[in-house]
């Protein structure tokens, strides 16, 4: 099934914020809750969520697709990945004994979409999906016997293969991630990727520089706990990065939830903690231009700003994570940005077009 919906003035409402509001909210006819979502290109954006919903806009968010994945109903699309306008890979977090962990593709802009990957092996549940090109990716999800689970794909996502176990990253006791916004995984460039962790005694990040085939683990400062760890993770070159994060049972509990790396992630660093303060569960770049990234440092001429999302709030930064200010008080859950057009989502159908960031006063 397949709705169209004109978010004209008409569908399109400010929901009782200010004129000098940041994100505009959408009024989209859906109830689904989201915690995935990726733009690709500026005027394309991909969202996944609940009930096997799945959202694209190819116009900037004017309007949107809003499909019912067929066979998906009882399943929560927690990852998502757009190539393009017409191609996008979608994961399902769940319980695979319980048939929820599996992976679609569509490549006709959503009209239709084949199931790709699904196991029903005990103890996987899938957390996280991303691309380093149109043909090689990655998935994982918690541990299982004792290793990471990690999926790989070399054709787009057509198919996938299993990591062999012992090549699998070894996890802590009681170690785990969060599948709470598709970017407790991140690729980086050609063949770096990261993942950060929660739920034992220790948060850390497991890191790889050749797609996945080996691992490195980072050990670092963040309070971790069976409800709290890493959730989100961004990087504006292969050396520099942020890692934010906090606990899922108290949003607004004011801990250290950010964390930084100069060294490409071997180690990390606590930095300010956010405004506003609680859970971060993913972290966007605004970038003043869209450019095609692969990886190095990214064009310095050009203006960025970082932006934090969470369910206490969304907050921004001028400097790459060293100070932070409020942004809005929105409960996203995910964000992504393609240059300077970014989308953020939440629950029950909350759907934000980026506007603006707050006007900075000039120093004197």
């Amino acid at each position: 099934m397949n709705v169209k919906i004109l978010s004209s003035l008409l569908l399109m409402l400010v929901l009782g914020l200010p004129a000098s509001a940041q994100w505009r909210v959408l009024k989209l006819d859906t109830q689904a809750n989201f915690r995935a979502v990726h733009a690709p290109q500026p005027n394309v954006c991909w969202i996944g969520g609940s009930g096997g919903t799945v959202l694209r806009t190819t116009d900037g968010g004017e309007i949107w697709d809003i499909m019912k994945v067929r066979d998906a109903d009882s399943l929560d699309f927690r990852g998502i990945y757009g190539f393009d306008r017409e191609t996008a890979v979608a994961m399902s977090a769940g319980v695979a004994e319980q048939g929820k962990a599996r992976i679609y593709r569509t490549e006709d802009g959503g009209d239709s979409w084949q199931l790709v990957y699904q196991t029903t092996q005990p103890g996987v549940f899938l957390d996280g999906v991303s691309f380093w090109n149109k043909k090689e990716g990655i998935c994982f999800g918690d541990p299982v016997d004792g290793h990471f689970f990690i999926l790989t794909t070399d054709d787009g996502g057509r198919s996938w293969q299993e990591l062999p176990r012992d090549s699998r990253p070894v996890a802590l006791e009681k170690e785990a991630a969060f599948a709470a916004s598709n970017s407790s995984l991140l690729t980086v460039g050609k063949h770096q990727v990261f993942i950060g962790t929660g739920g034992a005694k220790m948060a850390r990040v497991l890191r790889s520089d050749d797609n996945g085939r080996s691992w490195q683990v980072s050990e670092t400062p963040l309070p971790a706990g069976p409800t709290s760890g890493i959730f989100g993770l961004q990087f504006w070159s292969n050396k520099h990065g942020i890692a934010v994060g906090g606990d899922y049972a108290d949003v607004a509990k004011n801990t250290p939830n950010v964390l930084l790396t100069r060294d490409g992630g071997a180690s990390w660093q606590l930095s300010s903690a956010m405004t506003p303060p609680g859970l971060k569960e993913a972290v966007g770049l605004f970038h003043s231009q869209f450019v095609n990234y692969a990886g190095g440092q990214r064009p310095t001429k050009h203006r960025y700003r970082l932006v934090a999302v969470g369910a206490s709030g969304s907050g921004y930064s001028r400097d790459f994570g060293k100070t932070w200010a409020m942004f809005s008080e929105e409960p996203f859950h995910a964000v992504s940005f393609a240059g300077p057009a970014g989308y953020a989502v939440g629950g029950k159908g909350l759907v934000g077009k980026f506007e603006r960031f707050p006007k900075e006063r000039r120093k004197r």
